[in-house]
């Protein structure tokens, strides 16, 4: 009977931390709400979205554009306006929402897990071995069988380095999973992957298509994605980002530390391995998609952090609106360029390395100051 006391005690105790903790976290969160920023991203997203309808080497007017999304839905498309509009520029849009929201998504779980807000979605060495993968689909020529072999083929690779990642950590744990030996774990592997995926392009060198397009492929790409590569990847996407919505209390335990966490209540182990595994499986499809894509997961999460405080539960969701405007935004502009379309990665990369190190050098300054 006193040990059932006890018990409840207990657990109330650590329901009051954990609601003290929320409001602590909560409170911190500056005065312009995550609901006008939800809104605002709203907007924002649905005016690119019109702009990637629009723009493209076929320029198409909003009449254009409005007919043939109509006929789309009744399933009267017949012009090539209706099919550049249809089958071209709207899945190649819903793609990049999805890539990028991906990525927003599993930066913020990643950098909450290590509570270091430079951590992105290759920590864990994932993205590498989704390249590795769509690269050895590529040589073997197992890419040009189908639209489905290479995202499958990277995504495969994606799982096997998530599974070597987890079992090496693990073993070096003693069956525990640490957040400072996974990210090691993953840095090592990750260049493990690299390394192969640079020997296998250069044996490739003398094929000038494979070459050729292995390297747009690690460089990021939205090129000729269709509902098929939407179909394949939005499960994966969908259900990982819903895990990690789902632990945005768990999140916000964490910023306390192990230590912290455990003393309201938080199962740490069993949080960490979900959160890893759900981060693993998004960043593995987002990448088996479009292929590796920098900054996206790292400057999003940090830009939202600082607009809308760190608490999670605004934090998730933000980070995957945001996201994907940040790469539909990034897409429009590659079509825009009047030089030849160019890789979408290399525009997310023009824009965040600049922002990114821009945020680095202000916070830098507010802390001396503040010092």
């Amino acid at each position: 009977m006193l040990q059932e006391q006890a018990s409840a005690s207990g657990r109330q105790a650590g329901r009051a931390r954990h609601a003290t903790i929320q409001s602590e976290v909560s409170s911190r969160r500056p005065v312009a709400g995550g609901a006008l920023l939800a809104c605002v991203l709203a907007a924002l997203t649905l005016a690119a979205l019109v702009a990637a309808l629009l723009i493209g080497p076929a320029p198409l007017s909003l009449r254009d554009v409005a007919g043939a999304l109509v006929r789309g839905l009744t399933g009267r498309a017949a012009g090539w306006r209706d099919v550049v509009v249809v089958s071209v520029r709207l899945p190649r849009a819903l793609v990049a929402l999805l890539v990028g929201g991906a990525l927003g998504v599993a930066g913020a779980a990643l950098q909450g897990l290590f509570r270091n807000p430079l951590a992105d979605p290759g920590v864990l060495g994932v993205s590498s071995g989704a390249s590795l993968g769509a690269v050895l689909a590529i040589a073997g020529g197992l890419a040009a069988r189908a639209v489905w072999t290479l995202p499958l083929c990277a995504f495969a690779g994606a799982a096997a380095d998530a599974l070597l990642v987890f079992a090496i950590a693990a073993r070096r744990g003693r069956g525990r999973l640490f957040t400072g030996t996974l990210l090691l774990v993953g840095v090592a592997v990750g260049a493990l992957n690299a390394s192969l995926a640079t020997f296998v392009l250069s044996a490739t060198l003398a094929r000038y298509d494979a070459g050729r397009q292995i390297v747009y492929w690690l460089l990021g790409a939205l090129e000729a994605r269709t509902w098929d590569h939407l179909l394949l990847g939005a499960p994966a996407v969908l259900v990982g980002a819903a895990v990690i919505a789902a632990h945005a209390r768990e999140l916000d335990a964490l910023m306390l530390g192990e230590i912290g966490a455990t003393s309201v209540g938080v199962d740490v182990p069993a949080v960490r391995l979900r959160l890893v595994v759900a981060s693993a499986l998004v960043v593995g499809a987002a990448v088996a998609i479009a292929g590796p894509i920098g900054f996206v997961g790292l400057l999003v999460p940090h830009v939202i952090r600082l607009a809308v405080g760190p608490a999670h539960r605004t934090l998730v969701p933000l980070a995957f609106v945001g996201g994907g405007l940040f790469l539909l935004l990034a897409d429009v502009i590659a079509r825009a360029l009047p030089a030849r379309e160019i890789p979408v990665g290399v525009v997310t990369a023009a824009i965040g390395a600049p922002a990114f190190l821009a945020l680095l050098l202000r916070r830098r300054a507010a802390v001396e100051v503040a010092s």
